[in-house]
């Protein structure tokens, strides 16, 4: 009975997913992802994207102290014109020591891995590869409006992360983090950025990304040491997994210490054919769990607290 019992203790020591004792609203952020769905895939050049992108800009007016707009036009490699922007919104722009967090907003404009070959030219709903993501940051804005931060905060939404093509070589990929790279603010440098991709999955494992490791270690140190004093180390486990080509790749090649929080194994339950969810049309609402935006946002909420200290 007493190694039950200590056993117990363990458990609930290591996974306290209902109270970290951080305000972030995991439920709220949810909320936040639906209304994105609501609008349709959010593909560039549709007019579904351009009301999520007035929406996302709206959304953030009414929490940061400032919010930019970076518009352009990409030409494909095909020739199309796709109509950009990345929206940057900023609590306490005043101050000089700052936080980046990055999420792209985008869907992707088909689902190239679905296993039925009809299926894969349907644009992707973006659930938790974009929206969740999302709503992580406006569920971080209800908060930092209301408790604003003694350190600057960046929260940087990208476009046109997933239009194209991984390669290599890649093809109209990262298109929103490449440009926001090119036409940085002189002497724009955060202590620290995190990416914040793919983190909704009902399933949440987080292991440290591989280009975050080899080129920003102390960053990844940062968040899974973070993790772990808020008891998460279930889902932020500390072990090095893929890496994987994504929106911090063109701000580390700018200099900027960004690392990439991900969950990239987005399958179905255990049991069964174990589905893969990812770039298909069933990554939707239901994938996505109001607890694991709960424990990525207890995470990204205590990372800009602790750098308050």
């Amino acid at each position: 009975m007493l190694v039950f019992l200590s056993a117990l203790l363990t458990l609930g020591a290591c996974d306290r997913t209902q109270d970290a004792g951080t305000p972030f609203d995991g439920q709220k952020a949810r909320e936040y992802v639906k209304a994105q769905l609501d609008f349709g895939p959010r593909v560039p050049g549709t007019e579904a994207h351009r009301k999520t992108g007035d929406w996302i800009t709206a959304q953030m007016r009414q929490r940061a102290d400032t919010v930019m707009e970076q518009r352009w036009n990409h030409v494909t490699a095909k020739g199309d014109t796709l109509p950009l922007r990345n929206i940057f919104a900023r609590f306490r722009p005043q101050a000089t020591t700052r936080i980046l967090y990055v999420t792209h907003w985008d869907s992707r404009p088909v689902s190239d891995q679905a296993e039925d070959p009809a299926k894969r030219a349907l644009p992707v709903p973006g659930a938790n590869d974009g929206a969740s993501g999302v709503g992580l940051f406006i569920a971080l804005g209800d908060v930092l409006k209301a408790t604003p931060p003694t350190v600057g905060v960046d929260l940087l939404f990208v476009d046109g992360e997933d239009y194209g093509t991984f390669g290599p070589p890649d093809v109209d990929v990262l298109l929103g983090s490449t440009y926001f790279a090119a036409n940085l603010e002189t002497g724009y440098q955060p202590i620290f950025g995190v990416l914040f991709d793919m983190i909704g999955d009902a399933d949440l494992q987080i292991p440290q990304e591989g280009y975050s490791v080899e080129r920003a270690p102390e960053v990844v140190t940062r968040v899974w040491e973070t993790a772990a004093k808020l008891g998460y180390q279930r889902y932020f486990p500390p072990r090095v997994g893929s890496s994987i080509t994504d929106d911090h790749l063109p701000l580390l090649n700018k200099g900027l210490r960004v690392i990439d929080v991900i969950d990239l194994d987005y399958l179905g339950p255990p049991g069964g054919s174990k589905p893969n969810y990812h770039h298909t049309p069933d990554d939707t609402l239901d994938k996505v769990s109001a607890q694991s935006l709960k424990i990525v946002g207890d995470v990204a909420y205590s990372l800009i607290t602790g750098a308050q200290d």
